[in-house]
């Protein structure tokens, strides 16, 4: 006789289940910081950003730099929750980073390589927090 299931049985050890969430929290830490200090460099006027007049997603760099600041508190906050294992802080820790890789897509021709690594830290997150599982 033999036991039917939907799929095939994975085991998590401990460890590495702890191991990805402290990734993704570390990841996601570091992700909004680097956007956070990307939307204060835009409000102080900084001359690091591009200008692309013929950009279909053009917003005024000012908003695109409080979106920026916005979002990178935002990910710090969530960053610290998953890293203490709130039960919220998954599923909120996958949608600030997909809104963070969102937001670098959209202000890629501003700062190309700023964003590129920014969407690069947050893809990790997004699959850290949705590949390690529950250990019961």
């Amino acid at each position: 006789m033999t036991a039917t299931h939907d799929g095939p049985a994975y085991t998590v050890k401990p460890g590495r289940a702890g191991g990805l969430r402290v990734f993704a929290a570390v990841m996601l830490v570091l992700a909004g910081l680097l956007d956070a200090l990307r939307g204060i460099m835009g409000i102080a006027g900084d001359d690091v950003f591009l200008r692309t007049p013929e950009y279909a997603f053009r917003f005024d760099l000012t908003a695109w730099s409080w979106i920026h600041l916005a979002l990178g508190v935002l990910a710090v906050l969530v960053g610290v929750a998953v890293l203490r294992s709130a039960r919220w802080a998954r599923v909120a820790g996958v949608a600030v980073a997909s809104f963070l890789v969102l937001a670098g897509f959209l202000s890629l021709p501003y700062a190309p390589l700023w964003s590129l690594v920014v969407i690069a830290l947050a893809g990790f997150v997004v699959w850290a927090l949705c590949v390690v599982r529950r250990v019961r």
